[in-house]
């Protein structure tokens, strides 16, 4: 039976250049948060094989699992603990909760001149992605320096391809061309210069911008795909407009992608007849209100599945007689 599900599990669940890709004829899994390809992690029990076979690869030996910790577990290890990120302020209550720790918010050095400009949905994923191409066009003649973020391999290939089909030159970073990243971003702040990447140049990129640049109004981000935190899309946004630069933000979806699709099928049918085909546009409250409620969600599923895993960890050690129950 277990084999079973792994089997239509690596068919139906897991998607080539969105959870994986194929390198070397070897299957690497793709953190989704970080863009990056995880050589030497693999899927447990059987199915990372599964996806093998369906791949046509090498069948690599099943490991076996001699000893396993949390995270939440591993940094509770620590006397102390802290960090600094940009986007911690949502979670507090999760970070006090888990680790007794409190959150601190802190100005930032120069004032913000991040502009963001209205958002747009289209019906579908072709309308979507061919907006996305001309309006990179478009302020790449401007001489504006232009970052488009996807959510996957897939996402970010398919664009380029869009993008070499109208003789725009262009930078694609992901998984794949990862060696490439650091020459990739030294050069994402010149003019008209045009970068596609998957969260790789998301969170803690800094892109420095050349004078033409910044005269003209800085980088441009284009978020083409909400995540289901909306932490990842603020790490996206946060490339623009850093130490007082000018700079502007702006998301250019679709209904059908996955976050709306799984989390609000039936708000999202609703939202279809409010769309203006020609335009893109719908009205944005009621839009913002769409993602609010669809990242809500997700981040409250994401989060149960944690508070689970830190249930079962504390009773896994409970009945192995490493802890009291008295203690944390």
């Amino acid at each position: 039976h277990e084999l079973i599900q792994k089997a239509l599990s690596a068919l139906y669940l897991f998607h080539r250049d969105q959870h994986y890709i194929v390198a070397e004829n070897k299957v690497q899994i793709v953190d989704e948060f970080t863009g990056r390809a995880m050589p030497d992690r693999t899927w447990e029990r059987g199915l990372h094989q599964m996806i093998e076979v369906k791949e046509n690869c090498e069948i690599s030996g099943q490991r076996k699992t001699l000893s396993q910790i949390t995270y939440q577990r591993f940094f509770g290890r620590y006397l102390l603990l802290s960090g600094m990120t940009g986007t911690a302020k949502e979670v507090e209550p999760e970070l006090k909760r888990v680790y007794d720790i409190s959150v601190a918010k802190v100005p930032t050095h120069k004032t913000s001149r991040r502009k963001r400009l209205p958002d747009r949905v289209f019906l579908t994923s072709e309308a979507r992605w061919q907006h996305v191409a001309v309006r990179t066009s478009e302020l790449a003649a401007m001489g504006r320096a232009v970052l488009v973020g996807t959510r996957s391999v897939e996402g970010s290939e398919y664009l380029g391809q869009l993008l070499a089909d109208m003789g725009l030159a262009h930078t694609v970073l992901n998984a794949r061309q990862d060696d490439i990243e650091a020459e990739a971003v030294a050069q994402a702040g010149l003019p008209g210069k045009v970068t596609v990447a998957t969260n790789m140049a998301g969170r803690g990129t800094d892109i420095k911008l050349s004078d033409e640049v910044a005269e003209t109004g800085g980088l441009h981000v284009i978020l083409t795909e909400f995540h289901e935190s909306a932490r990842v899309d603020r790490q996206l946004f946060g490339r623009a407009a850093r130490q007082g630069d000018p700079g502007t933000v702006e998301a250019i979806v679709s209904l059908e992608d996955e976050l709306f699709v799984r989390y609000a099928p039936l708000i999202t049918r609703i939202a279809v007849r409010s769309i203006s085909l020609n335009t893109g546009f719908m009205q944005e409250n009621f839009f913002r209100l769409l993602v609010l409620y669809v990242q809500t969600k997700a981040e409250h599923y994401a989060r149960k599945i944690r508070l689970d895993t830190i249930r079962r960890d504390k009773k896994w050690l409970q009945a192995l007689g490493f802890i009291g129950l008295d203690k944390k």
